[in-house]
């Protein structure tokens, strides 16, 4: 309690003044009312009221804010009245003031409460209701309002207002639970359903409870209700959507299951069932794994359980026990489920019985192996012209791999150009169905090869053309030997027209050499100029007999009178003319070795074939070069014979001359052999020296191969069978060596090489793999480097040459093993290129022997 004066000094003070404003009294009396607290009015108006009501009835009462000194701010409660003195003058103000902060608080947090419930109920669509059954009155709460779309302006809060809305159906039982809940007591949960302000039907759930007093008499009922309209709409649309969904599972001809979180499969359709022969019972949980393949079961698990652990998809096949008690195979995809928040809710899958495909699989694979295992080449090719299909014949005739080639035009991978045997075959296979003939095609490294091809074509299941099915066959080789049979019939034919023609003209040069040579005698004193024409008569007539007497060499090829020759003797003398009278920038590389064997042989014809040999190469080389004169001896067996149709087993010995001139055109190299054939200029040449050169080294019932390359030169190696009995270097029945499964990589750009090389080292224990040109070699070796003991490597390749490819392998593996293969380059030339050492070197072509012998050295 607290007095001031009209001035606001403080005239009285009471002891709960002193602590409620932290005060002494003694200090404050006399003090201005503002020097214990100062104040704040709660409304605006509230000051004039206070103003107002003390003048006209001498009192107000209300509240206020004080701020005490410290800051404290607190609410306060006031009566204040007018002093008055004995005269009844005003003399002052006397206030009553009670503290009440804590009041103030306690309500403020209760209308907060009274908020956030509130909001609650709106956000949770739930209203509240109380009925006093004293004094009848009925509230409901805002959302209660509104779960009825009403406000309390335009309806009364009761239950007759309520009943309005229940719908019919459901309003007798609803009031039968509210009147037991108000006579007897008994809470009630209900839902029913209600009629909503624009007449669609709702769903609402209810819950009621009486209150009583201390005497136990019912004096309040009260409760909560939830419109839950949506939540029954989306039941019903669950319900609905699991019908549809058990519907299309146990309708779709499919196997499906489900599981949950815990990996468990909790579902299986009626498909499932069925195919399986077992009850839900058994199946749900991980019951269905008895039913796969004991094989099967440790892989199907895994790939579950690790698809399920990482929340993935999977799909395996694994064989699945039918009611018959016969493993089927099965195609099984899972995906997992998750729920709309996000959160992982198990796994659903479909199975498919995939047994007939797999059948037809393994039919197909067994095919495909078939096919693999056949040497032709079999290609299905789509009407557009793409590779569709190839097998391992194809790949290893065209060297491409199936994954190079398909899907890509067989015009661009196999054809150099469109030619008109192609589009012969491609018009007949669409005419008739079927087509064979040969066509040229070429291979990965730009070789070309020529095929006999059969074309069939393909229909689909209603007869319209779909694809070509086409079967190649290699026939190159026989092609190769065709055409050298045939030059052989050619030459032969060749040799009986000159023969016939040479008779006659030694005929008529007879009596014309012989007049020219008697003329002089008879005629006596004849002048210069006719002494001149007849000395140019005798010498063109044997001129024309020397041509004559070439000709009926190498038609009747002459066998001359043969002896006994050491080629070494004969070859120095070549040696020693060729140093005499070729220019200086031709460098003579001789390589005899210091035993050759001996040969039967008519000395001047073999002098006649190598001066013919020696000279051509000299023309070759206008611009200086390297003349190599070589020989050797070789044994050649039934492996280097089938290269060669003019080859027979037995000794020889091998003269090589080789150039690095111009070299010749693979167009025409297959002609340089025919009479009058030459790429001399008019006047230089007659055509008949390498034709009679073949005669001749036929006649001694040798052989020749040439070899050539533009740019790089021209190697001729002539084969001359030995003295039987004579040989004496080799036994006669010597044991060639063995490997011991030792894996030698072969290098060459020709297949049929390798091939040959690697039937023959097979054949004697060793294991072979071949590459074709550089860069295969060092892929492979990269791979298989610790296993491979040998390296045979061709110089003269595509891509990447031998020589390169030999520096590379050293770098790698500076104690590589490599043997050198080559038609044209010499051992000291190949060092000297390579720029390091080899271990060896073989001259093609070379036999069986002569490969074995060297790999028996280096392998050492």
């Amino acid at each position: 309690m607290i007095a001031v004066d009209n001035e606001h000094k403080i005239i009285y003070l009471n002891k709960r003044a002193e602590q409620q404003y932290n005060i002494n009294a003694a200090e404050f009396i006399g003090r201005n009312l503002s020097s214990v607290y100062e104040y704040k009015w709660l409304n605006l108006q509230d000051k004039q009221i206070a103003k107002e009501s003390l003048s006209a009835i001498g009192w107000w009462q209300g509240e206020n804010i004080h701020i005490k000194k410290n800051g404290e701010q607190i609410y306060v409660e006031l009566s204040v009245c007018f002093l008055n003195n004995n005269n009844g003058e005003k003399i002052g103000l006397l206030a009553v003031i009670r503290d009440i902060t804590q009041r103030k608080q306690a309500e403020e947090k209760l209308r907060q409460t009274e908020a956030l419930l509130q909001e609650a109920q709106r956000i949770a669509k739930i209203g509240s209701w109380s009925w006093d059954l004293t004094t009848d009155e009925t509230w409901w709460s805002e959302e209660f309002y509104r779960f009825f779309n009403r406000n309390e302006d335009n309806i009364t809060p009761d239950i007759a207002a309520i009943n309005e809305f229940i719908y019919e159906e459901d309003r007798e039982r609803v009031n039968q639970l509210i009147k037991n809940a108000i006579e007897q007591g008994i809470p009630y949960e209900t839902e029913f359903r209600f009629i909503h302000s624009d007449g669609t039907l709702g769903y609402a759930f209810s819950c009621g409870k009486v209150e009583r007093d201390v005497t136990g008499k019912i004096v309040r009922f009260y409760g909560i209700s939830k419109d839950i309209s949506e939540y029954k709409q989306a039941e019903v649309a669950l319900r609905e959507s699991e019908e549809r969904f058990r519907t299309m599972a146990d309708t779709a001809p499919v196997l499906i299951w489900m599981a949950g979180c815990d990996k468990s499969h909790n579902y299986f359709n009626a498909n499932w069932l069925e195919f399986t022969g077992r009850t839900l019972e058994k199946e749900i949980g991980n019951g269905w794994i008895e039913g796969v393949h004991p094989d099967d079961r440790e892989r199907c698990v895994e790939i579950y359980f690790n698809a399920f652990d990482a929340h993935q998809g999977f799909s395996m096949e694994y064989r699945l026990q039918n009611q018959n008690q016969e493993y089927r195979w099965i195609l099984d995809k899972g995906s997992p489920r998750f729920n709309p928040d996000g959160s992982f809710a198990g796994y659903i899958g479909s199975c498919i019985d995939i047994t007939e495909r797999k059948q037809a699989e393994e039919k197909i694979a067994q095919q495909a192996a078939l096919l693999d295992v056949a040497t032709d080449a079999i290609l299905l090719i789509s009407l557009e012209g793409n590779i569709l299909y190839c097998n391992q014949g194809a790949e290893r005739m065209y060297g491409w791999t199936a994954e190079e080639i398909l899907g890509k035009s067989a015009n661009e991978v196999l054809y150099e150009d469109f030619s008109l045997e192609l589009l012969e075959a491609l018009q007949g296979v669409k005419r008739s169905g079927s087509w064979q003939g040969e066509l040229r095609k070429i291979t990965k490294e730009g070789r070309e090869i020529t095929v006999a091809s059969r074309w069939t074509l393909v229909k689909d299941q209603i007869g319209n053309p779909k694809s070509i099915l086409s079967v190649d066959t290699d026939i190159t080789e026989k092609k190769q030997l065709e055409s050298q049979f045939l030059r052989v019939q050619r030459l032969e034919s060749l040799g009986t027209l000159a023969s016939g023609i040479a008779h006659d003209l030694n005929n008529m040069l007879t009596p014309i050499l012989a007049i020219a040579q008697l003329l002089p005698l008879k005629l006596g004193n004849v002048d210069e100029t006719s002494q001149g024409m007849l000395v140019m008569l005798e010498a063109n007539a044997k001129r024309g007999a020397n041509l004559v007497k070439q000709v009926l060499s190498f038609a009747r090829g002459d066998e001359g009178k043969h002896s006994v020759v050491q080629v070494k003797h004969l070859l120095k003398d070549i040696e020693d003319f060729v140093k005499g009278t070729f220019p200086k920038n031709i460098e003579i590389d001789r390589d005899l070795p210091a035993e050759l064997w001996t040969v039967s042989a008519d000395t001047t014809q073999l002098h006649q074939v190598l001066m013919n040999l020696v000279v051509n190469a000299r023309d070759a080389m206008p611009d200086g070069g390297i003349l190599t004169i070589a020989a050797r001896n070789k044994f050649v067996d039934e492996s280097y014979a089938k290269m060669n149709i003019e080859a027979k087993v037995g000794h020889y010995v091998v003269i090589t001359i080789a150039d690095t001139g111009i070299g010749i055109s693979p167009q025409i190299i297959d002609k340089i052999f025919d009479p009058f054939f030459t790429t001399k200029e008019i006047g230089k040449g007659t055509g008949l020296g390498l034709s009679t050169v073949l005669g001749i080294v036929k006649n001694h019932g040798g052989f020749i191969e040439v070899s050539s390359k533009i740019g790089k030169g021209t190697q001729f190696k002539v084969y001359l069978p030995t003295i039987e009995g004579e040989v004496s270097s080799i036994p006669e029945n010597k044991q060639l060596p063995r490997g011991n499964q030792e894996l030698i990589l072969v290098v060459d750009d020709e297949t049929g090489i390798c091939e040959i090389i690697k039937s023959t080292l097979e054949s004697y224990n060793f294991r072979v793999v071949t590459a074709k040109d550089g860069i295969e070699a060092i892929a492979f070796y990269v791979q298989h480097k610790k296993e491979i003991n040998v390296v045979l490597m061709d110089i003269m390749m595509p891509s990447m040459d031998g020589v390169t490819a030999i520096r590379t392998l050293q770098q790698m593996n500076p104690k590589i093993k490599i043997i050198a293969m080559s038609g044209l380059v010499s051992t000291e030339a190949l060092a000297q290129a390579s720029g390091t050492s080899i271990q060896g070197f073989l001259a093609k072509p070379f036999g069986a022997d002569e490969l074995l012998s060297i790999l028996e050295k280096v392998t050492v």
